[in-house]
C-alpha cells in the first residue's frame, strides 16, 4: 500500500523559507521560523524599516474648524 501524497498545505511549511533568515518556517510561527524573526519583523515596521507607498500628506490638514471668525 502506497502511502498518500501529503498536501500542498503539508509541504507549504517543510520547503518554504522565513522571510528573515530563510531558514525553514516553522507552522507556529508562520511565515517565520522562530518568535525571534517574528519580533525582528514587527521591530522593522515600528521602527519605520518597512514603508508602503503613498502620496504624501501635508504636516498640518487643515479642515477649517479651528478657523477664528
Amino acid at each position: 500500500m502506497k502511502n498518500a501524497p501529503h498536501s500542498p498545505a503539508e509541504n507549504d511549511g517543510l520547503t518554504r523559507k522565513c522571510a528573515i533568515c530563510g531558514r525553514p518556517r516553522d507552522p507556529k510561527y508562520d511565515p517565520f521560523c522562530s518568535r525571534r524573526c517574528a519580533d525582528v519583523d514587527l521591530h522593522r515596521w515600528l521602527k519605520g524599516t518597512y514603508v508602503i507607498p503613498g502620496a504624501e500628506r501635508s504636516s498640518v490638514e487643515s479642515d477649517g474648524a479651528d478657523e477664528e471668525e
